[in-house]
């Protein structure tokens, strides 16, 4: 090889292993967040069961079986749909909620004692939804304009190498003020996220276990359990087997559908 051949070689990778050293933390941790969304586009529409157990500070557990409906939306966030046919003083109830890139996202809640629709004010996000340990705000679809990033450093979880990388909301009248996110090096997937809350103390610990492939391509977490460590609460969500492309549209994401839900 010629010298001046040899010399252009050592200064395209010194300048390609520049580039790479001059990413920023903040860089590195969007990066991170718009792979693992570009992950998890165009499932279409899905459905699934899940079996909640709330556990109080004595481990006392109440169950309630939920049903729930999702909408992909192409350029802006998606729509989700819960409905609760157990116990018998929640059976009926739905939660409705439309996720936006830009902007408050829209909630509604329906409860059939009172045949009425309630909208959930934007000022409520941090609220428990239906006396969980979820925030309502935990139940909208994750959009990367919605937060801003800081990659951390890398680690492990079970053997399986992954970016921890915290995120800050952007969006007004969130309950934390910041969270940290473990994701999987090999396909992107989120496997424990901490919250913490507007004092920046650890507020709760949510972890994802037995994922499963979907349409070879969509990976989804059966078990989720949200820990309360300020409470000594907690949730677990056990999901039944997901079903995609069933044919939902827009007119079974809205406030009318709320009340026709079966």
């Amino acid at each position: 090889m010629k010298p001046a051949v040899i010399l252009l070689t050592l200064s395209s990778l010194l300048l390609a292993t520049n580039s790479v050293s001059s990413e920023t933390p903040e860089e590195k941790g969007l990066a991170i967040a718009k792979e693992a969304k570009a992950r998890n586009v165009g499932w279409g529409d899905s459905e699934a069961s899940m079996t909640m157990t709330l556990r109080n500070k004595a481990g006392r557990e109440t169950i309630r079986k939920v049903r729930s409906k999702s909408l992909e939306v192409q350029d802006d966030g998606d729509k989700g749909l819960s409905i609760f046919d157990e116990p018998r003083d929640v059976k009926g109830t739905a939660f409705l909620s439309f996720t936006h890139i830009q902007g408050n996202d829209d909630q509604w809640l329906y409860l059939p004692a009172l045949k009425r629709v309630k909208r959930i004010s934007s000022s409520n996000k941090s609220g428990p939804w239906m006396g969980s340990e979820f925030a309502n705000e935990d139940l909208t679809s994750f959009e990367v304009e919605k937060y801003s990033y800081k990659f951390l450093r890398e680690d492990e979880i079970e053997g399986d190498k992954v970016f921890v990388t915290e995120l800050y909301p952007q969006y007004k009248n969130s309950g934390y003020s910041k969270s940290i996110s473990w994701i999987d090096q090999d396909h992107y997937r989120v496997r424990k996220i901490e919250y913490f809350d507007k004092q920046g103390k650890l507020l709760k610990v949510m972890t994802f276990s037995d994922l499963k492939l979907y349409l070879d391509k969509f990976w989804r977490a059966h078990k989720q359990v949200m820990e309360n460590v300020q409470t000594g609460k907690s949730t677990t969500i056990d999901w039944g087997e997901y079903q995609f492309n069933v044919g939902l549209t827009d007119k079974d994401f809205n406030k009318s559908s709320l009340k026709r839900a079966k």
